[in-house]
């Protein structure tokens, strides 16, 4: 990158207060029509204008770049579950990124990154996607299922069918004896 291409440094007001363990990759100047702020990508997940808390790449559900918005989705803990977590989507986040940088490449990556398993999976009345997410700092993988539209998480024999097909992908992943 040249000298005069290289983006300026994140001045120190608008830094997240960051983990000891944790670094910058990316930033941008953002609005999100509640005025404006800085979205930044650290090698642990991203800080959205507005938050006093990073989101876990295994956090964001899904993540969206349209060539001036980035649109994140979070994930909303529903229940916990034997070895998984029901998770549902929280309300879209949409920023505009003037001057995007490296940021969208980074959210694209580490997103992808952290995701180690995922299938869609019929359940009575309805279906989910059972996924496999990785977290920066721990080990193993963490287990989510979130539930297509209208599909009762609550119902017993949704339950007992998803217990089941976490299972059945938990021993399709687990590392065979050397």
């Amino acid at each position: 990158m040249g000298l005069f291409n290289r983006k300026p440094k994140l001045p120190p007001a608008d830094r997240p207060p960051l983990a000891p363990d944790e670094r910058m990759l990316a930033w941008a100047a953002a609005g999100n029509g509640e005025g404006d702020g800085v979205v930044v990508a650290s090698n642990l997940g991203l800080w959205l204008p507005g938050r006093g808390h990073r989101l876990g790449w295994h956090d964001i559900l899904k993540a969206v770049w349209s060539g001036r918005e980035l649109t994140v989705t979070p994930a909303e803990r529903v229940t916990e579950r034997d070895g998984y977590l029901v998770v549902a989507d929280c309300p879209a986040e949409t920023y505009l990124l003037l001057d995007p940088g490296e940021l969208p490449h980074q959210v694209r990556a580490r997103v992808t990154r952290s995701v180690a398993y995922t299938a869609h999976h019929e359940v009575p009345g309805g279906g989910g996607r059972i996924a496999a997410r990785r977290v920066a700092g721990v080990d193993g993988l963490t287990w989510t299922v979130r539930y297509d539209p209208g599909t009762s998480a609550d119902d017993e024999a949704v339950a007992a069918e998803t217990d089941r097909l976490v299972a059945a992908a938990r021993a399709s992943t687990a590392p065979a004896d050397v």
